[in-house]
């Protein structure tokens, strides 16, 4: 175990003393499962794997009692979990939890004693709007995993960090408590959703001018701002970056490269999401380590049965702590490999060897400004007519939509579509929005819910 350097005074004091407080005015139990965490993370696997039944069984039981849509799922399994659970293999002995499933069953995935669930969404990487719900046991768990993660790299809360974002969580109204907690943290947010030669100068200039000691966003538009940085000429290895952590995409060799070189640090990848928690998160020593006190992680094959390590399948996330609203054998829709060896760091945390993930394209807008594919999608995605979707930018002048909708489309409905591509595209772009049945998936048998083809113009 390698002890962490001393942190610098003004981020022991945030981390130390103004996190852990506002964290507790939220009544969230971070700092006390962070800590637990940080001496669980060297236990060998069996002893890990004693404290996943212990939780699991708890997280069953209080589904049983008190979740209405589980109480009757394992009344007509003749599934007792006080009974039944014996080894974390009886967890097969559950159905598989897809989007379908959280969209029919919203309201009864609910536990009846629920307080203070907090309302989610996502587009998720199969184009299925979802919504959903997280309790505060969740939150702190999240938060809890994320912050060890992070100080494994030798940075904290407080350091200061640049994030290269385009949730509307994050980049909504700032109202001044946030904006406060911003500053106090040290935390600037960049919108990723706009990458304009004119914006991509200023988020240069806004790095070289903050000198953060992290970096946190999407893969793809951290390397595209590594790439304007060196076409500009733009030296950034010289800030003290330590780290850049990247999620939400799949991260390719070339991006790794291309954001490592250029801002003179290490990549650490994380993989998860909103929905499935956050699963796994690279170390120092290359290993994606499972947040194993939190999520089991199976992968299935295509009849759904539990697959061995090292065998490719789909990943399949139960979420311990998700009491309030329970997240058990959830279909992520991405294809992944368990490691079968442990990781060279000594943590005894299970590893993914591969994760065939997500990608989100870029897009162009008619006037050349490069942005996230998300900025599309984060349209759709808030219209609780729309049931799934795909885009596909056929040229700068012509995106096709395609939408899955219980009711037929109405000229209202369209016209809504249609002004939210062309504020973002440009308002002389053609939006070709269809009413399908189904979304079919693409020769990889995965769904693609942006396709860009389309070059910036030279």
């Amino acid at each position: 175990m390698n002890p962490r350097p001393a942190p610098a005074l003004y981020t022991a004091l945030i981390s130390g003393l103004i996190f852990p407080l506002h964290e507790r005015m939220k009544q969230h139990a971070s700092v006390a499962v962070r800590r637990r965490m940080e001496e669980s993370q060297y236990w060998p696997e069996p002893r890990l794997q004693d404290l996943q039944l212990q939780r699991l069984k708890r997280l069953l039981l209080r589904a049983q009692s008190k979740v209405p849509y589980y109480r009757e799922l394992f009344a007509s399994l003749g599934f007792d979990p006080a009974r039944d659970l014996h080894g974390l293999s009886d967890l097969a002995r559950l159905p598989l939890m897809d989007k379908a499933t959280i969209r029919a069953n919203s309201d009864r995935l609910k536990a009846e004693d629920a307080v203070g669930l907090a309302r989610f969404n996502t587009g998720g990487s199969s184009g299925e709007p979802l919504i959903f719900y997280i309790g505060k046991e969740r939150v702190s768990h999240d938060v809890a995993a994320k912050w060890r993660a992070t100080r494994w790299w030798n940075v904290d809360i407080g350091d200061p960090e640049i994030v290269v974002w385009g949730s509307p969580i994050e980049l909504g109204a700032q109202d001044r408590v946030r904006a406060v907690r911003d500053r106090l943290l040290r935390t600037h947010l960049l919108p990723a959703f706009e990458m304009s030669e004119t914006k991509l100068d200023s988020f240069v200039e806004r790095i070289r001018t903050t000198r953060p000691r992290m970096l946190f966003g999407y893969p793809s538009a951290l390397s595209h701002i590594a790439r304007h940085a060196k076409a500009r000429g733009q030296r950034m290895n010289d800030l003290g970056i330590r780290v850049a952590f990247v999620t939400s995409e799949r991260l390719y060799d070339e991006q790794r490269e291309q954001i490592s070189s250029t801002f003179g640090c290490p990549v650490a990848n994380g993989y998860g999401g909103r929905d499935a928690g956050f699963i796994a998160h690279q170390c120092p020593a290359g290993g994606m380590h499972i947040t194993a006190e939190d999520i089991i992680v199976e992968t299935v094959g295509p009849d759904g049965q539990p697959l061995p390590r090292g065998q490719a399948g789909e990943i399949v996330v139960t979420h311990l702590a998700t009491g309030d609203y329970p997240f058990i054998r959830y279909r992520t829709g991405d294809i992944g490999v368990l490691d079968t060896k442990a990781c060279s760091c000594g943590r005894g945390l299970p590893l993914l060897k591969e994760i065939q993930g997500r990608s989100t394209d870029f897009l162009v807008a008619r006037d050349g400004t490069v942005m996230h594919g998300l900025a599309l999608v984060y349209i759709l995605r808030d219209l609780p007519q729309v049931k799934a979707f795909r885009i596909c930018q056929e040229s700068l002048e012509l995106t096709q939509v395609q939408v899955v909708l219980e009711a037929p489309l109405d000229a209202e409905l369209r016209a809504r579509i249609e002004r939210g591509f062309k504020a973002r595209l440009g308002a002389d772009v053609q939006v070709d929005v269809q009413q399908v049945d189904a979304i079919a998936p693409e020769k990889s048998g995965k769904f693609r819910y942006v396709v860009s083809k389309v070059a910036a113009p030279r």
